[in-house]
């Protein structure tokens, strides 16, 4: 075939896919052309892919333009950017736990049945939850979702580094949207399409979806046993050990952060001189464990177990990882971190985080929830309060702030 005739094969498909679905969107005076002509060009694709021209239709009616809020967050992920302690303290906290433990005994039936079931610890499920979706509170709040199709089209077309996962998960929430397992209304899920009260993308939900409620289909929008039953699928399915644990909070032996990165039994660990802060054994002596020292040398150490990497399958983070672990184990009542992180010198610790909010909140100038995270709402309260007393107002919470409100 001569590269004229190719090229006049290919530009009368794509003339063909854009008259095809020509009436697809009204006229819209922020619409981009190059993304319009971008939908109707990725039609074939999804064809080959068995999604029919009337879903094609059904999923993109009415989207004119990307979503312009999606290239935005995708430049910012923060268990890659916060420090192990800053992120631990706004996800494992009294509020997550206090909630969580709400949960446990309401959704009680459901966890116990799913944990005989997969023999994944509720415990587990559970902080996985409070990770993914704050328990369900971040489904409530339509300005943090985005419709699937439209979020991962958007990346498609403008995020090069992301174009190949976005094709791929589009299509996946297309067959989703095709086989009747959610309205188009209600497709809705993070920047990068991740779906429901524990945030599956696209793909997973396909392989790993769960009806645990008997609906005829796995609602992990709408349904917690659903949602939660997927989960625990999820891990199974990916090698979870029932009844090991996920790690342990370990004491370093002088120079022993050097060991960080290797593998060995839990009593080889021992030998060298690692020990659990309570004074307590490893459970299992002969499983293998890998340190971790997500702190630095001067910080506490970890010896992982392979749940720990199983979790990493649901997102490839150590500090998301460590959050499910250390959130689960206080859900389970067995107490928190013992050692302390080496946070700069007038940083505040968790408690001393609720402490300024509910003082902030005694004194009138926060109205929110106290749970640790200092939000716009916060750090506008802050400010204020700062200002009032004769601190330069930068609206960022300090132990100096703190004590001075102590007074």
């Amino acid at each position: 075939m001569t590269s004229n005739r190719k090229h006049s094969l290919l530009g009368l498909a794509l003339a063909l896919a854009l008259g095809a679905f020509a009436g697809l969107t009204p006229i819209n005076a922020n619409a981009d052309p190059g993304f319009q002509k971008w939908i109707a060009g990725f039609y074939s694709t999804a064809a080959k892919s068995g999604i029919t021209q009337s879903t094609y239709r059904n999923a993109f009616a009415g989207v004119t333009d990307p979503d312009p809020t999606v290239l935005e967050k995708a430049q910012y992920q923060p268990e890659f950017k916060s420090q192990i302690w800053d992120y631990l303290d706004s996800r494992v906290n009294p509020y997550t736990v206090d909630v969580g433990r709400k949960m446990a005994t309401k959704y009680g039936s459901t966890l116990r049945s799913l944990e005989q079931h997969f023999g994944v610890d509720r415990n587990i499920m559970l902080a996985i939850w409070s990770m993914e979706s704050n328990y369900g509170a971040v489904l409530a709040k339509e300005e943090k979702l985005h419709y699937v199709p439209r979020a991962l089209a958007t990346l498609a077309y403008a995020d090069p580094k992301r174009a190949n996962y976005a094709k791929k998960q589009l299509i996946a929430a297309l067959k989703i949207l095709q086989n009747g397992d959610i309205s188009r209304k209600e497709l809705t899920g993070s920047w990068a399409g991740a779906m429901g009260h524990t945030q599956f993308i696209p793909t997973s939900y396909l392989l790993y979806a769960v009806d645990a409620d008997g609906s005829g289909h796995a609602d992990i929008w709408n349904s917690i046993p659903d949602a939660l039953a997927t989960t625990a699928n999820l891990l199974a399915k990916n090698g979870w050990s029932t009844g090991h644990t996920w790690g342990y909070e370990v004491t370093v032996p002088p120079g022993g952060s050097a060991q960080a990165g290797k593998t060995r039994t839990l009593a080889q660990w021992a030998a060298l001189g690692f020990a659990r802060p309570s004074g307590k054994g490893f459970r299992l002596n002969s499983e293998r464990a890998q340190l971790k020292m997500p702190g630095g040398p001067n910080g506490p150490g970890f010896l992982m177990t392979s749940n720990f990497f199983t979790i990493k399958r649901y997102n490839a983070s150590d500090s998301y990882a460590i959050a499910v672990g250390l959130l689960a184990d206080q859900l389970a009542g067995y107490g928190g971190m013992q050692q302390s992180w080496p946070r700069p010198s007038g940083t505040l610790d968790v408690k001393q985080k609720f402490e300024l909010q509910t003082r902030l909140k005694e004194l009138g100038y926060y109205d929110g929830v106290v749970d640790g995270n200092f939000g716009s709402g916060s750090k506008a309260a802050i400010a204020a309060v700062q200002q009032r007393i004769g601190m330069d107002a930068d609206g960022e919470p300090s132990m100096s702030l703190l004590n001075a409100l102590r007074k």
